[in-house]
């Protein structure tokens, strides 16, 4: 059974995932075939996936707003309506960026904790040895990996509050010089939202970096 066929079971053990109970999920996976590792790499891929996603809503809401700022014969309540569903999709797709790096770290740290426990199980100390550099190594690139897509998550919040503070600007003051006044702070959002977006590139190029060593050395 495919790896895709039977992460589809994982809608069945919702109740255990809500519930806090990784470790009843992920004892249930491996009976099914699979492993902490396989989990890992799907959660990176999705974290990754979900990163694609927010840059590309973070850059369409941005052309909203520009369009918001640069139309002054649009109606006023139009304009906060459109400035109002930028921020609440920008919103949503930071949290499944959040959610992501979440289950990335979940899985990670019960692959490493059991890698560590089993350590002792050899009977080879060459074995044991080798193993256990291989876990440092694989420790050290997630940490990298954990470390730079943080990085991207820290950069949402400014961009988030920015775009915020538009709304809720306009949604006190619909009048004509509060479209006047938000023109001003146009160049400050881009600037956030270009430096998110390059971050969230390292971020990705770290994920497929990470995925690509991280598979040649289970090899």
């Amino acid at each position: 059974m495919s790896v895709s066929s039977v992460w589809r079971l994982g809608v069945l053990f919702s109740l255990l995932w809500l519930a806090g109970c990784s470790s009843m999920y992920y004892a249930t996976m491996e009976k099914l075939g699979i492993e902490k590792r396989d989990i890992m790499v799907d959660r990176v891929e999705d974290a990754r996936d979900a990163q694609h996603e927010a840059q590309d809503t973070f850059r369409s809401s941005l052309e909203r707003f520009q369009q918001v700022v640069d139309v002054p014969d649009t109606p006023l309540k139009a304009k906060y309506e459109q400035v109002r569903e930028a921020y609440e999709q920008s919103e949503a797709a930071a949290d499944e960026v959040h959610e992501r790096i979440d289950a990335v770290q979940d899985v990670a740290e019960a692959l490493f904790d059991e890698w560590q426990d089993e350590l002792s199980r050899y009977d080879s100390a060459s074995l044991r040895r080798s193993s256990e550099r291989q876990l440092k190594n694989t420790e050290h690139h997630y940490q990298q990996l954990m470390k730079s897509m943080r990085q991207a998550e820290d950069r949402m919040t400014p961009v988030l509050s920015a775009f915020e503070d538009q709304m809720l600007f306009l949604k006190h003051n619909l009048n004509a010089q509060a479209i006047g006044a938000l023109e001003g702070e146009l160049g400050h959002i881009r600037q956030d939202v270009d430096q998110l977006i390059r971050q969230m590139e390292v971020s990705i190029k770290d994920s497929e970096a990470f995925i690509q060593q991280f598979r040649s050395t289970a090899q």
